[in-house]
């Protein structure tokens, strides 16, 4: 199926198996438990862990493995570019203190931190291995260190750091700041970049491929100085990462399958395996009932979404240029367009009932007015999306089969096979990225996929980049960044003479449709502030694709910008203080 498994194992089978196993057991570590529970109870533990060169790698891919624990990057795409099929405390208002995303989140991540402190000290003063690979493997560590510490800071904003093995009864840190937390983290990424004996980046096909590199660290570090508006030196460190070979791959809608996760687009990703335990799970969140594996459609896209999409001339869409008035009309009313052609009686007389104008009924035609809306836009649109009466390659039994997203579904009809979904009396745009073909996409089941879970690439840096710019006020340098990104999507280019606020809007906007999927927009909306008026503005909630809406959004208030201390942790760690906002 592709042609880096092999790689990949390598890689990974170097220790990763047994090395998870006595990294849980030198952490005694739980993703069920709580803070206290995931810390080494005695230093004789952590000091038996890196007896020999074997252990040692053993213990670092552990640090690695970290990275599993919770980061279905994806999931945070559900609160803004994506919709998930069911509403989240975080979307209807209910969130709490206690909800459990937050209490979660705030342990695998330090879970990650506590592995890597450990192996700071095991690899620095119990490790036999060489000087050159000690040097290695610390700035490996320290690169993933200062992951979790950002995540962790781009959520909590302001966390107790640890730097150092700690014992079960020691964890009774305060918060530290904001800027504290950001200052670690640019310190660690520094040191990694200093190391002489980090490699830039590996190239395809490197077994090391997907181990931290400079490359890595200089776009982690220009991405926390977005944080702190440093904007010159986050643009000093996006010109590491290109300087370092980076680039971007000529074909998006190839790019995220498994032959080309390691081009040189890939700066760094949570590597998966087709084996039980190792791969990822996008084809059982992201993938219908017609793929591979039966699965559950977990995570839908909103027609809000959808709109973003320009036209390949770079004009905005517009429904009203399709169907005169769509945009007036009561969104139930909006169902008629998307009929199939050549309903049946019975259905008609359905569809009536309902309410709907069936005088604006095409029976021969319908089907084409509506592909007509998508036929001219944004390339990446169709390669992220399965619009409806576009087909999909998906699985019939053993055999390969396709389908078409078609309303009202009917499960075959005359040889014609519909998108069956898990939620068959509703009509969605599902996802298209990310979700193997096929009957025998050569995975195991639908939760040990090969694709890679994508933590940065290039296109993200390159719009990070003209950011940047545009906020030093170089706007004519910032539009070029951007239309690198435009040029490999098929899109029309923005002119040089654009200004600085609308050019704001634009990367903001071309972030979204670039990377949607990817975990990546939510934290943009955090950091932008923009959140309420993208994912609550009125009238939004789990939408089907015509609007109508079947699960409102209510914003919870404006202190869902930062995610609160977990009151677990707070009841554990009397030290810790709440955010503002956030009433226990």
């Amino acid at each position: 199926m592709k042609t880096n498994n092999k790689t990949k194992y390598n890689f990974w089978n170097r220790g990763v198996l047994l090395g998870v196993f006595l990294a849980g057991v030198a952490l005694i570590s739980s993703c069920e438990k709580g803070l206290l529970d995931t810390v080494p109870k005695t230093q004789v533990l952590t000091n038996n862990m890196w007896l020999t060169e074997n252990l040692t790698d053993q213990g670092v891919n552990g640090v690695y493995h970290a990275l599993r624990l919770g980061q279905n990057l994806y999931v945070y795409d559900s609160y803004v570019s994506m919709q998930g099929r069911d509403n989240s405390a975080l979307m209807n208002g209910t969130a709490t203190t206690s909800y459990g995303l937050f209490s979660s989140t705030w342990q695998n991540l330090y879970e990650g931190v506590h592995r890597a402190n450990t192996a700071i000290y095991g690899i620095t003063e119990v490790s036999p291995v060489a000087a050159e690979k000690k040097a290695r493997l610390v700035a490996e560590v320290k690169f993933l260190r200062a992951y979790y510490y950002y995540r962790l800071n781009q959520l909590y904003r302001g966390v107790p750091i640890y730097i150092e093995p700690i014992e079960w009864d020691k964890v009774d840190k305060p918060r530290n700041t904001e800027q504290e937390v950001w200052d670690l983290i640019i310190t660690d990424l520094t040191d990694c970049i200093n190391e002489t004996q980090l490699p830039d980046r590996y190239p395809k096909g490197n077994a090391n491929f997907g181990r931290a590199t400079k490359s890595a660290a200089y776009a982690l570090r220009g991405k926390t100085y977005m944080y702190i508006g440093e904007w010159a030196k986050a643009i000093a460190d996006f010109e590491e990462v290109k300087k370092l070979g980076h680039s971007l791959f000529e074909n998006y809608a190839t790019l995220f399958k498994g032959d080309n996760e390691q081009s040189p687009e890939i700066i760094f990703s949570i590597q998966n395996m087709p084996l039980a335990g190792f791969g990822s799970d996008y084809q059982f969140r992201f993938g219908s009932r017609s793929a591979f594996g039966s699965n559950w459609n977990t995570y839908l896209i909103g027609p809000d979404m959808i709109d973003r999409y320009q036209k390949k001339d770079g004009t905005p869409f517009n429904w009203n240029d399709y169907m005169p008035g769509y945009n007036q009309m009561d969104p139930k009313k909006r169902e008629v367009f998307f009929l199939r052609n050549n309903l049946t009686e019975s259905e008609i007389q359905g569809m009536t009932t309902k309410g709907l104008d069936m005088s604006l009924y095409l029976p021969n035609g319908n089907e084409e007015r509506v592909k007509a809306a998508y036929a001219d836009r944004d390339p990446r649109l169709a390669s992220t999306v399965i619009l409806p009466y576009s087909t999909f390659i998906g699985a019939n039994g053993a055999a390969d089969q396709v389908f078409t997203s078609r309303w009202p579904y009917r499960q075959e009809f005359g040889g014609v096979f519909d998108l069956r979904t898990d939620i068959v009396p509703r009509f969605y745009y599902y996802p298209r990225k990310f979700v193997y073909e096929g009957a025998n996409p050569g995975i195991p089941n639908r939760e040990a996929g090969a694709y890679d879970y994508i933590v940065m690439r290039y296109a993200d840096i390159l719009l990070l980049w003209a950011e940047a710019l545009n906020e030093l006020k170089r706007p004519s340098e910032a539009v070029l960044k951007v239309n690198e990104v435009r040029a490999r999507a098929g899109v029309a280019q923005i002119l040089l003479s654009i200004g600085e606020n609308e050019l704001r809007n634009e990367i903001r906007e071309e972030r979204r449709r670039e990377l949607l999927g990817e975990g990546v927009i939510y934290f943009d909306e955090l950091r932008w502030k923009t959140l309420k008026e993208t994912s609550f503005k009125a009238g939004s909630g789990i939408k089907e694709v015509w609007g109508t809406i079947n699960s409102p959004y209510a914003w919870g208030g404006d202190q869902l910008y930062i995610w609160p201390i977990p009151q677990v942790e707070r009841e554990r760690n009397t030290n810790l203080t709440q955010n503002p906002g956030w009433d226990d």
